[in-house]
């Protein structure tokens, strides 16, 4: 991957309540998506060791080069990029609890994309 942002959710209680209604106490799920085809949305430890971890080995699945290994890289050369989020994932469902997302002590959401762009939230 070409590059791991990891980072709390940027989803605030208050923004969750008008997603599910003018309730005082929100509960339900949220569905999170990664909306670009080549990027992904989990939920882990946000720590940068874990995240180096992924980069190496989502680049030992699928490396980037040579493009040629790929079918699909004619005319494209992001074949290992949508390998690479198949693997990742283009969604979670969060648990909403009180207006609150239901993680674990050290779970956060984490964005990821495989082809680097400032369109898929990489700079």
């Amino acid at each position: 991957m070409r590059c791991l942002h990891g980072g709390r959710s940027s989803t605030s209680p208050r923004r969750l309540r008008r997603l599910f209604g003018r309730a005082e106490s929100a509960t339900g799920i949220a569905l999170v998506n990664a909306m670009h085809i080549s990027a992904s949305v989990f939920i882990n430890d946000d720590e940068s060791g874990l995240h180096a971890d992924f980069e190496k080995w989502l680049e030992g699945l699928a490396p980037e080069k040579p493009h040629s290994r790929y079918a699909h890289n004619r005319g494209e050369d992001n074949a290992d990029a949508h390998l690479k989020r198949t693997i990742m994932g283009r969604e979670v469902v969060v648990a909403v609890t009180d207006g609150r997302l239901d993680f674990g002590p050290w779970n956060r959401f984490s964005t990821a994309s495989s082809t680097g762009s400032a369109a898929n939230g990489c700079s």
